[in-house]
């Protein structure tokens, strides 16, 4: 067979069924984290009842009601991100250091002459980044790895059936513009893996040899895979919030969001015999999209506030920017290395459709010098939905995201006390559960992932921990700080487990896990007027 070097650039578009996103995908584009105002984050985000913070407006757009003056805020923040990994004792950590700018909101209160009825109604605009990508991880080490990545790309390439004159790139060929796995492409032309001569279809490991008729997989003598992530999800909320006899506050709001998201990886495999393989990912997504939020706060008693709110799925146009490389060194080949690379510009359109959200929450507001706030949030991440560029159902994704994530629910408590009619103190924590279910937690099916990375993670919880001070310099201006510790678990996979139509294991690959520690200081500046 022919191997050619890097590949030429497509001028064919990509198959929707080849690089559209996946389930994880889906999921990853659907988390948020605890962010907004210095107070906000003080208490733990535990504002749905209580509003009278531009953060809540995207939760509970009833919040903005609350307010009984005109305001304007800014926060910026500064972000400390430290990833570690662990693969059956093999431990490797990394770090990133960030300054942002997290929000910027203006409330314009306009009160009416009545002391019943419409009392008074606010307008507002707000600025938020509601996640932060930022971070790096590395897994090294070998752990009781039994697979390399060329057995997981050969089998992916059986599972298909394609003969590998389909998977050669020549001058008359791209196949990466047909219906073909684009990692059994790359790999196939990197000489990854290569196919029997008495059967064009049947795949297998380079990195062996044929001792006795048999063929032999080399023992793996080490492994590495370096992240990058990078990007952000803002929101811009423009919101309406009504008075009704100081007893029902009423309030909606549009929110457009932006995604930006960039992921660099680079994964090594070593050989005995000095055999080795290297593989490289870019991946950049854009997306844009608007959502309808819609909520209530009732004040039966002077002392008590109640929520409820609604957030629409967030209806998203998205973009992918890809580009993949690979390299072998491998006895098998008489060249020393062999490099390949899918082809360069490559990108691809669809649409995503977030899940909903509906919020409860509850305050008690103890005479002026003290709050108590809890908020539950219940997410239906089964409702995620892919779409294909014309706007047809993605329905393999669709059902994957249906069979393996459930609803989850986010619990959120905090407190304020004022020390001094100027000075106040604050705590709060915020619990995540996972949407996943056992199937992925367990990886008791193959998971599959598209395009040519096959590394993912699946979540297994977030934790945050926050406290805060306020202190108001006059009746109109005031500062805020606040820390929060965020931990989130997760299993990092480097590539997924494979089995056969009777369920049996064919590929194993063990997890290591990941764990992303996050302490995050943030300084919010406002004026009422």
């Amino acid at each position: 067979m022919k191997k050619t070097g890097i590949v030429i650039s497509a001028l064919l578009f990509v198959n929707s069924a080849v690089f559209s996103q996946g389930q994880l995908d889906a999921y990853k584009y659907s988390q948020t984290d605890l962010g907004g105002t210095a107070r906000y984050l003080g208490m733990g985000g535990a504002f749905g009842a209580l509003g009278g913070d531009i953060s809540v407006m995207s939760a509970n757009p009833a919040g903005l009601a609350v307010y009984r003056s005109s305001e304007i805020v800014t926060t910026i923040s500064n972000r400390y991100v430290n990833a570690q990994t662990d693969w059956q004792g093999s431990a490797a950590s990394g770090s990133r250091n960030k300054l942002n700018f997290d929000n910027i909101a203006y409330v314009s209160y306009f009160p009416t002459s009545s002391d019943a009825g419409i009392i008074g109604w606010n307008a507002g605009f707000s600025y938020n980044r509601i996640k932060d990508y930022h971070r790096n991880y590395t897994l090294s080490g070998m752990g009781d790895a039994e697979y390399s990545i060329t057995d997981y790309m050969a089998e992916r390439a059986n599972a298909k059936g394609v003969p590998a004159e389909d998977l050669a790139v020549s001058k008359g060929h791209n196949p990466y513009a047909g219906n073909n796995d684009w990692l059994s492409v790359l790999g196939y032309d990197a000489v990854l893996i290569d196919a029997f001569s008495e059967n064009r279809t049947k795949y297998f490991s380079t990195f062996g040899a044929e001792t006795g008729g048999v063929w032999n997989p080399f023992k793996l003598a080490g492994r590495k895979l370096n992240v990058t992530e990078r990007g952000a999800v803002d929101q811009y909320n423009i919101a309406f919030g009504l008075n009704i006899s100081n007893y029902v506050m009423l309030g909606a709001d549009i929110a457009i969001t932006d995604i930006s998201y960039h992921y660099e990886s680079y994964f090594a495999e070593e050989f005995v015999n000095n055999n080795n393989l290297s593989l490289e990912n870019w991946l950049t997504t854009k997306g844009e999209g608007y959502a309808l939020n819609a909520g209530v706060i009732v004040r039966p008693v002077d002392f008590l506030r109640l929520g409820v709110a609604y957030n629409s799925p967030t209806w998203y146009k998205m973009s992918d920017f890809f580009r993949a490389t690979a390299n072998s060194n491998t006895s098998y080949w008489k060249e020393p290395i062999v490099g390949a690379s899918t082809p360069e510009n490559e990108s691809y359109d669809y649409e995503y459709h977030s899940p909903d959200r509906w919020l409860f929450s509850a305050a008690l507001i103890i005479g002026r010098s003290a709050l108590l706030s809890v908020d539950y949030e219940r997410t239906s991440y089964e409702g995620m939905k892919m779409y294909y560029r014309d706007g047809a159902e993605d329905q393999i994704t669709n059902s994957d995201i249906r069979n393996n994530f459930g609803p989850a629910g986010t619990l959120r408590v905090g407190g304020e006390l004022k020390v001094t009619p100027r000075f106040a103190v604050r705590a709060g924590a915020a619990w995540a559960d996972s949407p996943a279910k056992d199937v992925l937690k367990e990886a008791s099916k193959e998971i599959y992932t598209v395009g040519t990375i096959p590394h993912y993670t699946i979540e297994k919880g977030i934790t945050n921990y926050t406290v805060g001070l306020g202190y108001r310099f006059t009746t109109s201006f005031y500062m805020d700080i606040a820390c929060v510790l965020k931990s989130e678990k997760e299993d990092l996979y480097a590539f997924s487990n494979i089995y056969n139509t009777e369920g049996v294991k064919i590929i194993n690959s063990p997890s290591a896990s990941l764990k992303t520690n996050t302490t995050q200081a943030a300084l919010t500046l406002g004026f009422k007027f």
